[in-house]
């Protein structure tokens, strides 16, 4: 078991490391997401979405 731990060391911190980048990303995703703020950049005069993504200002 531990043989097999070492042989393949490179290939589980990889995945760690890339694991937690992604867990990094979705959580500022989700952390934005609850702040309100949206992935746009607010210009929708030339977006296919127009209207449909913001809700109308009275």
């Amino acid at each position: 078991m531990l043989s097999w731990f070492v042989q393949n060391l490179a290939t589980i911190l990889i995945s760690a490391v890339l694991l937690a980048v992604v867990t990094a990303v979705l959580a500022g995703m989700v952390k934005s997401r609850k702040k309100g703020k949206s992935g746009c950049c607010g210009g929708c005069a030339g977006c296919a979405m127009n209207g449909c993504c913001h809700k109308e200002n009275p």
